[in-house]
């Protein structure tokens, strides 16, 4: 058996497509049983993050292992065959472990060096080990894999080649200006409450926010998060999805990354919610209208002589002046965007894909199907407000699916970071002399990794051999024992000491010599060799391996 990866990441594929190709809970865990039923492949693991989705497997045949799984991957991704192959990669033995490696020490990532990666690789194996779809292959490639992340982090300087992909978007908003002095006193609203918005939530208190508002589909969630930044020292409270678009017109920075398959915020939202947008009381000194003449200023300027929406800062603070129908028409007049976009009570967006439980994506779908879409756009300007002018509103969206439309990046007075605007700024990073270091890390760990199983895969032969020895000796030492009945206790364990002795001596340079060889590339040829020398019965050494097997999984169960 032999180890195979077919898979798509930034580097391989357009952010529209790893978008469309992103996979949910439910969808992971139904390719992994599929990858099973599967002729070829008898384990697999699925590692998918914002950035890559991979299916990991060990299979017998590798042109029909690499057919069968990019199938798999096309199918339940939702993106035809003919579409997504141009963009899979495909890794084989050693060059897929050395993948898996690299990726584990954050150099295959958008940003060089993060660390969250090797969570990511923890859950995938956690997944395969809950599934039992990680057999013993599995379960030592992905262990390795974190014990190999875990060292380059903690022997080379690759923290310095880079940051979390939370800390390198939010310097990202802040366009140059130094992040900390960027976020200080900003009220902050996160949409989300699972690993990655917990992260930029923990990251934004550090820098010094005023306020935190945590906005999740699960309350008792976004309350668990709110509570814990509390205990930091900032003000954080939790709210319902209902109160986004309320909240919106408070904030300054908005963090989101959810579950969604939709959108959770269009450009006519966020348009409305910046025509509302309420100064903080610290900040009336500052002018952080729209400029004057833009288009969002003319339109806040007429809704207002009409008695529609009462004069700036403190219009979102009436009750329903957010609903009221000045603010759709802002909406529709910006966007082109019509009709409305509110969530029906109790049909609010799922948020946080990793706390998802199975059953919830048919509300989610739901959700998804009645929320209007504006058309999205490839075209990724650099990060900065609609007309060059102050910004009064900035986006991170860190949701793969996008959970903000696109379109976003048109409006004045809004500044919007996603995945694709990160991976355009990433390419540009330099990356520092460390990286060096932890690639000849990751080729020496591959090295001792490959020759670790192939010791491995012969050590069943070496059993067999030693077993079908230990059986010739009692043959012959009961034969013996029938033939001199006058041998007292001393002299029979002499003579069976010195028969065994002989067989040892003889037997232990061939396997020593052939555990060393077969840790060389080609090595598997020596456990033919010997089976074939020796006249090995087949299904004794098929016995061995179940029963390593066996002992793996039962050693590698919960392990992780």
């Amino acid at each position: 058996m032999s180890l195979l990866v077919v898979g798509l990441s930034h580097r391989s594929a357009p952010v529209s497509v790893l978008e469309r190709a992103s996979l949910s809970a439910d969808a992971q865990v139904k390719l992994l049983q599929d990858t099973l039923a599967a002729e070829p492949a008898t384990e697999g693991a699925v590692l998918a993050t914002c950035n890559r989705i991979e299916l990991y497997a060990d299979v017998d045949k590798f042109h029909a292992g690499v057919a069968e799984l990019s199938t798999l991957l096309a199918q339940h991704s939702g993106v035809g065959l003919e579409e997504l192959t141009p963009y899979l990669y495909v890794h084989y033995e050693d060059r897929a472990v050395h993948h898996l490696f690299s990726v584990a020490c954050g150099l295959d990532s958008m940003v060089v060096g993060e660390g969250q990666i090797l969570g990511q690789i923890k859950d995938a194996l956690a997944r395969g080990q809950e599934l039992h779809t990680a057999g013993r292959l599995i379960n030592d490639l992905f262990q390795q894999a974190l014990r190999v992340g875990k060292r380059a982090h903690s022997e080379t300087g690759i923290d310095r080649a880079g940051q979390s992909l939370v800390t390198f978007g939010l310097e990202q908003l802040a366009a140059g200006e130094p992040v900390g002095t960027w976020a200080a006193d900003k009220r902050a609203l996160v949409i989300g409450a699972g690993s990655m918005s917990s992260l930029a939530a923990t990251t934004l208190a550090r820098l010094g926010v005023r306020e935190l508002v945590v906005a999740n589909r699960t309350r008792e969630r976004a309350d668990r998060l709110a509570a814990a930044l509390s205990e930091t020292g900032v003000r954080a409270v939790a709210v319902p999805m209902s109160e986004v678009e309320h909240e919106l017109t408070r904030a300054d920075v908005v963090v989101s990354c959810t579950g969604a398959t939709g959108l959770v915020l269009n450009a006519g939202t966020v348009a409305a919610a910046v025509a509302q947008h309420v100064v903080p009381a610290a900040r009336t000194g500052a002018d952080l209208r729209a400029p004057e003449g833009s288009l969002v200023a003319r339109l806040a300027a007429a809704a207002a002589r009409d008695g529609r929406v009462a004069e700036l800062p403190g219009a979102a603070d009436a009750p329903g002046a957010f609903d009221d129908e000045s603010a759709r028409s802002a909406r529709a007049a910006i966007t082109g965007v019509t009709g409305g976009v509110d969530v029906a009570p109790g049909s609010e967006c799922p948020v946080g894909l990793d706390d998802t439980p199975a059953g919830s994506l048919t509300q989610h779908a739901a959700w998804a199907a009645s929320t209007p879409r504006a058309p999205q756009h490839s075209a990724r300007p650099a990060p900065a407000a609609g007309d060059g002018g102050p910004v009064r509103l900035a986006l991170l969206d860190l949701a793969m699916p996008r959970d903000v439309d696109a379109a976003v990046h048109r409006l004045t007075g809004v500044r919007l970071v996603d995945i694709e605007s990160l991976a355009d700024a990433s390419a540009d990073a330099p990356m520092a002399a460390d990286v060096d270091q932890v690639r000849t890390l990751v080729s020496d760990e591959v090295a001792a990794f490959g020759a670790a199983q192939r010791a491995a895969h012969i050590t069943p032969t070496v059993v067999a051999l030693r077993t079908m020895a230990a059986d010739v000796v009692a043959g012959e030492l009961a034969r013996l024992d029938g033939r001199l009945t006058g041998l007292d206790e001393k002299q029979r364990a002499e003579i069976t000491q010195t028969v065994r002795r002989v067989v040892d001596k003889l037997l232990h340079a061939p396997t020593v010599r052939v555990k060393q060889l077969a840790g060389e590339p080609g090595g598997a040829g020596y456990a033919d060799a010997l089976r074939t020398l020796f006249d090995l019965d087949p299904e004794t050494v098929a016995s061995v391996s179940r029963a390593d097997l066996n002992d793996a999984d039962v050693k590698n169960r919960g392990r992780v």
